[in-house]
């Protein structure tokens, strides 16, 4: 029989299937990483503005913003190349700084920078920590066309020039990640973050409102609002990268922010759409590993392409480690409530944004039999509606293995739709 091994936090549990049952769902493997010099290359080639070289001074200053422990973007490589180049080009180490765009995450720990920005750049460049709910660190630039104040990390007004990396994937509510969310919500007020975000949800049908979904931009009330608060910073340089599941960096767009962020979001939905003829009773999803399922906030992601895949009332069996549990406090508190409409009515009274994430995950705890392989405890999991599984063989065993189905082996990274 064919096997395959799904990843799980760090490490992978196999899976043997009836080819002739199921069939795997995703990306073909096998894209070569970039090397230096490739990279080197793209930077020399950037989408609608001038090259760093160009843009940058010797008395400059510079605000190189990155991503968090929760997403992959190739940041370390990419950051030692562009680090050399400033440098090359006359700015002074001194004056070069690193924010991680954590949003309303938790603050990055020192193993996770090295990890992200390679010991070296570490003990070189000053790194600095967002805080979206510290006020001494924010301060208003002005507010979007919809009267959202836009607050923003005071780093990004302080340094001549800003330069954004970001990785590319599939958001289920913004589109896409990188590019304009490294500065909102990467960058922003918890209060700008929360208004942005509930751009997602129609309080009048409590649902997500039209337009506003996984691989859509255009007409995304919340990608323009995203576009809007970026807008009021200088964004000398962005450049966005897809990375292959080790990690490493297999394909680069950059240049101005809004035309190599649109072109990367294009290659990448070219290369990780998965079209089916029908949708089928059961579907098998890897949230693709960590950091993809670290935790239940991060990891439920992943069931987006799979609720995409799988008939109303079938079984979605969801591999997600969530070593770090559900990703807050008090996300389980949102399933004090009877179902999804009501938790939409108590989310537009008291809006919150992993409230959001709490209402898109019971709504298809709903419409589906979910059954997840996870380090979470019982309780956990029964207040979400999900059904436990002691290992993988287990729910495939509870699910029968008659059933047609599918496996996704990168949720996260995979978007669905029947041909």
């Amino acid at each position: 029989m064919p096997h395959i091994d799904l990843r799980y936090g760090s490490g992978t549990i196999p899976l043997e299937y009836d080819g002739s049952q199921m069939e795997v769902l995703g990306p073909a493997a096998g894209r070569v990483p970039l090397s230096d010099i490739e990279i080197g290359e793209r930077l020399d080639d950037p989408i609608g503005t001038w090259q760093l070289e160009e843009i940058v001074g010797s008395e400059d200053t510079v605000l190189i913003v990155v991503p968090d422990a929760t997403r992959e973007a190739g940041t370390g490589q990419i950051v030692n190349l562009l680090v050399r180049r400033l440098i090359a080009a006359g700015v002074s180490a001194f004056n070069i700084r690193i924010i991680f765009a954590t949003g309303i995450h938790r603050r990055v720990t020192e193993t996770e920078k090295e990890f992200i920005l390679t010991p070296f750049i570490k003990q070189r460049i000053r790194s600095l920590d967002h805080d979206a709910r510290d006020l001494m660190q924010i301060v208003r630039v002005g507010e979007t066309s919809g009267g959202i104040p836009v607050e923003l990390n005071r780093a990004l007004i302080d340094h001549r020039h800003v330069i954004l990396i970001g990785g590319i994937s599939f958001h289920y509510f913004a589109g896409f990640t990188g590019g304009r969310k490294l500065v909102c919500p990467g960058l922003a007020s918890a209060r700008t973050i929360a208004a942005t975000h509930k751009l997602a949800f129609d309080c009048e049908t409590h649902r997500r409102r039209d337009g506003v979904g996984t691989a859509m931009l255009d007409g995304n009330a919340v990608h323009e609002a995203f576009m809007e608060a970026a807008s009021k910073v200088q964004v000398a340089f962005c450049i966005s990268a897809t990375v292959d599941d080790e990690g490493s960096v297999t394909g680069l767009h950059c240049g101005d922010l809004v035309g190599s962020h649109k072109a990367a979001c294009e290659a990448y939905l070219a290369e990780n759409t998965a079209l089916i003829d029908e949708k089928r009773g059961l579907v098998i999803v890897s949230c693709g590993g960590s950091p993809h399922d670290v935790n239940m906030i991060q990891a439920h992601k992943a069931l987006d392409a799979a609720a995409a895949a799988c008939t109303d009332g079938g079984t979605i069996i969801l591999l997600a480690e969530c070593a770090e549990g559900t990703g807050r406090s008090d996300f389980l508190n949102w399933f004090d409530t009877a179902d999804s409409a009501e938790l939409g009515r108590r989310l537009c009274e008291s809006y919150q944004v992993n409230g959001q994430t709490a209402w898109s995950l019971l709504e298809k705890a709903e419409r589906f039999d979910i059954r997840i392989v996870t380090s979470l405890p019982a309780e956990a999991t029964e207040k979400m509606r999900l059904t436990s599984m002691q290992s993988l063989a287990r729910a495939v065993s509870k699910a029968g293995k008659e059933k047609a189905g599918y496996i996704l082996p990168n949720g996260a990274r995979t978007l669905v739709r029947v041909a």
